[in-house]
């Protein structure tokens, strides 16, 4: 009797463990309505800070840093939600919103208008369902090929089928390899300082190339001592301090 107790205990608190979170959710999301957006914050970092994440969370994070005028944070946090929920257009629209805020513009000059094609076509697409499409037709693709080769059946049409599933096969290859390098390999921050110089070399010593501003997005090129090579959208580079900037 006093074993099925405990166990009983045991589960009652591992129940209300795995609430706690959505119902610390609930409660910021309570405070954020309120305008209470530091208390709110206070509890939505309490929940990433237990290893949770989601694109709700972060995105209502990008909210609240966004109602106090944080738009460094806002925009690294609505960055966060993107990339695990692409396709959400209230993230988009959040996100576009927020940086039309920036002080400084550098979005304007794309060198590599094809690479920003590509990234606009697949950005609502999630890296685990063009992986499972690519799957899928390599199976496809496979199955022809045993038909046409294997089973020495070689109707017509099966020559153009199977010509057409490596072809559509290659591109979606190309597309899951191009979402995985840009959402994974390529490592990207967000300026958070308010003042950010962007140094020639990686001292104090070094010449001031530009300034940068909160909410611009950067890619991470290399890292020496405290500084960090960044590359900015109009393709202009330097170093910064690293406790400036942010990784997504």
């Amino acid at each position: 009797m006093r074993n099925l107790m405990l166990v009983a205990v045991i589960a009652v608190a591992g129940t209300l463990i795995q609430a706690s979170p959505q119902t610390d959710f609930n409660r910021a999301n309570q405070l954020f309505q309120e305008k209470s957006y530091d208390s709110a914050l206070a509890v939505y970092s309490s929940i990433e800070a237990q290893g949770l994440e989601s694109a709700e969370l972060y995105f209502n994070m990008g909210n609240a840093y966004f109602k106090k005028g944080d738009l460094g944070h806002a925009v690294l946090y609505y960055l966060r939600a993107k990339r695990l929920n692409p396709g959400d257009d209230d993230i988009a629209a959040n996100l576009t919103f927020a940086r039309g805020y920036t002080r400084i513009q550098m979005e304007g000059v794309q060198l590599n208008p094809v690479y920003s094609f590509v990234d606009s076509v697949l950005g609502p697409y999630r890296l685990n369902v063009l992986a499972w499409i690519s799957s899928a037709l390599f199976i496809g693709f496979f199955l022809l090929l045993t038909v046409r080769f294997g089973m020495g059946l070689r109707p017509g049409w099966l020559k153009g089928a199977t010509l057409m599933a490596g072809a559509v096969l290659l591109l979606s290859v190309f597309a899951t390899s191009f979402k995985y390098r840009h959402d994974y390999l390529t490592s990207r921050g967000v300026v958070l300082a308010e003042d950010c110089p962007v140094q020639s070399g990686p001292t104090e010593q070094s010449e001031i190339e530009l300034r940068g501003a909160p909410g611009l997005v950067v890619q991470i090129l290399g890292r020496s001592g405290e500084y960090v090579h960044v590359l900015f959208e109009n393709k202009r580079q330097g170093w910064v301090r690293r406790d400036q900037i942010e990784i997504i």
